[in-house]
């Protein structure tokens, strides 16, 4: 049997081209996606997820998703998050140019808006690796580099844990004009909030 499908992609906002399929076809609307970072609201302003001046009648929601389970029964919003890395950061960073931040990304991916934001309140540029993989986000480029002089880092090593027992950073750094570096690690997860009893 055939039938024509309309397949929409629709912005997930979980990493940068995550997306979130909406399939209409004669026998109802289904909305599929994987892990998604949505806003109160946001999905509200989804002109495609409307028809005319109401929203889609979706008859199936299929979730793929990590956090869909009852211990993630609260995961603070990406604005609180946000909040409480940049006081850390700014606290630490503000006690001297030799207390530097290493953010312990698992993924190489889906961290953009934590590095642009903590970058544009700051002033302080984001070292990585390599750009190579942010040459398609040109928005991200002016807020990383490949200079490891910086107090933020987000430098990635085989063995980052190894490297930061060391009270070295993951690129090699130990100190800056001979003096020491005092070195904090943020990790960055949504993981940690399945496991809080409270």
């Amino acid at each position: 049997q055939k039938e024509d499908i309309e397949v929409t992609l629709l912005p997930a906002g979980h990493c940068p081209g995550s997306v979130m399929f909406l399939f209409e076809g004669e026998n109802g609307t289904v909305l599929y996606t994987g892990d998604f970072r949505l806003a109160k609201g946001e999905a509200a302003r989804m002109e495609l997820l409307h028809s005319g001046t109401r929203v889609k009648d979706i008859q199936s929601v299929y979730l793929d998703t990590t956090f869909c389970d009852p211990k993630f029964y609260h995961i603070p919003s990406r604005e609180e998050c946000l909040n409480g890395i940049l006081e850390l950061v700014r606290s630490w960073t503000s006690l001297s140019r030799y207390h530097v931040v290493w953010l312990n990304c698992k993924a190489a991916y889906g961290y953009e808006y934590l590095f642009i934001n903590l970058s544009e309140e700051l002033g302080i540029k984001v070292h990585v690796n390599k750009l190579d993989m942010f040459r398609n986000m040109p928005e991200i480029l002016y807020h990383v580099t490949t200079d490891r002089h910086t107090q933020i880092h987000a430098c990635r090593h085989p063995r980052d844990d190894d490297c930061f027992r060391g009270n070295r950073l993951p690129c090699g750094m130990t100190c800056q004009n001979g003096t020491p570096l005092h070195i904090i690690s943020i990790k960055p997860s949504t993981m940690w909030f399945g496991e809080r009893i409270k």
